[in-house]
């Protein structure tokens, strides 16, 4: 099939001031490329300044947006729109609620091709919106279940939303996660003055709802020789901006805390795979890719109650009250109480993935979504 998405900041992950979506964008395509499929993704030019244009297999096609908090993803994901139009695509793929609004035109125009989208998250609970982006990603919501001839939800959370707010099928595929084969070396910690096993971590963009002020503060009432390390950066916007200056000023006095800064590749693997337990504290998320991270690599993840945290860790993590600082220090006290404790829940977190998060699962029940598409 000729498959293209629309949707993602760019490919690869790693170096396209992404996160979530475009891990998951880019671990799909690649994968579809390898099992025979012609894979283009609509990449913007701050993700792809050499203009590559491809990657992996995967066509990559750049086309200009305005790189504004409000514009960026609708600009871009519009223009992708109307080239789509005149490309043969079997598949057009949105990904998100917000670029979702637009799955009407080829839906329209481009009669024989198939739309899906992935509700990845409810992205208007996100802080860094203000209220006409929170009414259009609500809006969003709507037409990523009515535009296209399918959705895909990443957790059952959003599944059954969309099925008891909307009364409509929606697939459920989750996020995936490459399972390590090996522990990775330890060389690296060194740059950070970090031990194996003597830091806990958090790991995400650093944005108002990923809550991470909640780890610090809960963690500076911690005693503990451990230390945290919060992996991580801000984007160009003042939001995350003004959000990161928040964050170091909440550290200040306590020298356990480490900023690592963004970190992908080797190093990555290693601040994950020698880390005694990692800290999620977010109050949005969709299915988190850097928990499922955490958990391939066998670690307990401390994390906030909301439901699609939850339905990921199936008895493997330690959760609290999603806001409650308090919460989380006895969590975390409970945890440091008890290593034996600590590596079992690590090594069934571990099994967790395996089973249930796998890429190559996602993959495979993502084609069989395209495939079905084929009798309607």
């Amino acid at each position: 099939m000729r498959i293209y998405m629309i949707g993602a900041k760019g490919i690869p992950a790693a170096t396209s001031q992404g996160g979530g979506i475009e891990t998951h964008v880019e671990e799909l395509a690649t994968r579809l490329v390898a099992l025979g499929h012609e894979v283009s993704v609509y990449v913007r030019p701050y993700a792809n300044p050499r203009r590559i244009k491809e990657f992996k297999g995967v066509k990559l096609i750049t086309l200009p947006t305005l790189k504004r908090k409000n514009l960026d993803a609708f600009a871009n994901s519009f223009l992708a729109t109307l080239h789509v139009l005149g490309q043969k695509a079997d598949v057009v793929h949105y990904h998100g609620v917000g670029p979702s609004t637009l799955a009407w035109i080829p839906r329209l125009f481009k009669p024989r091709a198939k739309i899906v989208v992935t509700f990845h998250s409810r992205d208007r609970f996100h802080e860094k919106w203000r209220w006409f982006a929170k009414a259009y990603l609500a809006l969003g919501e709507w037409t990523a279940v009515f535009f296209p001839h399918t959705t895909v939800a990443t957790s059952h959370a959003i599944q059954l939303f969309c099925q008891r707010k909307f009364k409509k099928h929606v697939w459920y595929i989750p996020n995936g996660v490459d399972i390590p084969k090996k522990l990775p070396g330890h060389d690296e910690l060194g740059k950070f003055g970090l031990q194996p096993d003597g830091y806990f971590f958090t790991l995400s963009r650093f944005i108002p709802h990923k809550a991470i002020e909640d780890a610090i503060a809960a963690f500076k009432s911690v005693v503990t020789d451990k230390r945290l390390v919060v992996i991580g950066f801000a984007g160009p916007n003042y939001i995350e901006q003004r959000y990161e200056k928040k964050l170091r000023a909440a550290a200040l006095g306590d020298e356990r805390i480490v900023f690592s800064g963004r970190q992908t590749g080797e190093t990555l693997k290693q601040l994950i795979a020698h880390s005694y337990a990692m800290i999620h504290p977010s109050r949005s998320e969709g299915l988190s890719v850097s928990v499922l991270e955490a958990m391939s690599y066998a670690k307990l993840v401390i994390m906030s109650d909301i439901p699609e945290n939850l339905e990921l860790i199936d008895h493997s993590g330690v959760s609290y009250k999603s806001g409650d600082v308090g919460a989380l220090k006895q969590a975390l006290d409970y945890v440091l109480a008890d290593p034996k404790m600590t590596e079992e829940r690590g090594k069934r977190a571990r099994d967790s993935a395996v089973r249930l998060f796998s890429w190559d699962s996602v993959v495979s029940r993502t084609e069989a979504v395209y495939a079905a598409l084929k009798n309607i």
